[in-house]
């Protein structure tokens, strides 16, 4: 890692049902040869810790690829974002807990399915590093060139989200809760990110627009099987 990169933790969340793509797991369409989900964990290669947040299966996926990364799932299974953030991001303070070692200052949230994030992160990073501002306190998302908030491509100060998980963690409080619920106790600002950098991938269309194929995990008529 560079030394003007500031150190992170990094979250890739790669479990929802891909409901528009006939249940075929996104993590494992492929653009330019590899997998949605090393696209997203190589924009995170600078991470003092990664953890993907999915299903069994993608055990393979990581060893194949000699990934480094805990693989861990929300309870229950498809509960949503926040809850799929909240696991991970407790699996990694105990990873850090374990190794004597404090937590990075910032953590990295990422969808599975963008193909071009690395940009958008490379620019989290240099705002985070001071680049453009000077110090900054506050976590940071990625806003599109339509002017939309991405808090699936976030930035953030890993205190104040654990801090905004622990305040939901109870009792059916983080299953099903949307990821602007979670982030209501999260003090941010956007940042301006590449044109497309955050295009996700949640349709056939979307797949054919930005050169996104299905590699093995089936296609449109016949689309892998759901977990």
């Amino acid at each position: 890692m560079d030394s003007g990169t500031p150190s992170f933790n990094a979250i890739v969340l790669a479990g929802g049902r891909s409901s528009r793509l006939g249940g075929t797991p996104k993590a494992l369409l492929q653009s330019s040869g590899r997998t949605l989900l090393a696209v997203a964990l190589e924009a995170a290669s600078g991470a003092a810790g990664r953890a993907v947040a999915g299903p069994p299966q993608l055990q393979e996926v990581l060893e194949a690829g000699g990934i480094p990364a805990l693989l861990i799932r929300e309870d229950p299974p498809f509960s949503g974002p926040a809850a799929a953030v909240a696991a991970a991001w407790t699996a990694l303070a105990e990873q850090d807990e374990q190794a004597g070692r404090r937590p990075p200052e910032w953590t990295l949230v990422l969808a599975c399915d963008m193909p071009f994030i690395s940009r958008a992160v490379n620019a989290l990073l240099s705002e985070a590093s001071g680049g453009t501002r000077g110090p900054v306190p506050l976590s940071l998302l990625a806003v599109d060139e339509s002017g939309r908030e991405q808090p699936l491509a976030g930035l953030y100060r890993t205190a104040h989200l654990g801090a905004a998980i622990g305040f939901f963690d109870r009792p059916a409080g983080l299953e099903n809760l949307s990821m602007k619920r979670l982030l209501a106790r999260v003090q941010y600002r956007s940042v301006a990110v590449p044109p497309h950098s955050t295009t996700d991938i949640d349709t056939w269309e979307d797949a054919t627009r930005w050169s996104v194929d299905t590699g093995s995990a089936g296609d449109a008529e016949h689309p892998a099987t759901r977990n």
